[in-house]
């Protein structure tokens, strides 16, 4: 079954675009994604969420996605409350209505 991750962020001020470009190269450097996303949540706040074809994958391409998150980590305000500069779940789906 498909999984997917999200993550959550929120850039320091004038960094969106540093931010922004440091994903346009995920497609090659995440192996196993299908399909990704980074949506605009807010100002300077996004969410990034990644389709993978299971679990498994998602899991064998965190080293990859920490390596892609070390390289903007700079561009990133602490969200608070512990969580650091992200707040990233990852999970199995369990129902797809459509």
């Amino acid at each position: 079954m498909a999984a997917f991750n999200a993550v959550r962020f929120r850039v320091k001020p004038g960094r969106d675009q540093e931010f922004l470009d440091a994903h346009k190269s995920i497609a090659q450097a995440w192996p196993g994604l299908v399909q990704a996303n980074i949506i605009k949540t807010g100002d300077r706040s996004y969410c990034l969420i990644a389709e993978w074809p299971d679990m498994e994958s998602c899991v064998t391409a965190r080293p990859a996605m920490i390596a892609t998150l070390n390289s903007f980590r700079d561009t990133l305000e602490d969200l608070g409350n512990g969580l650091g500069v992200t707040d990233a779940v990852a999970g199995s789906v369990v129902l797809a209505p459509k």
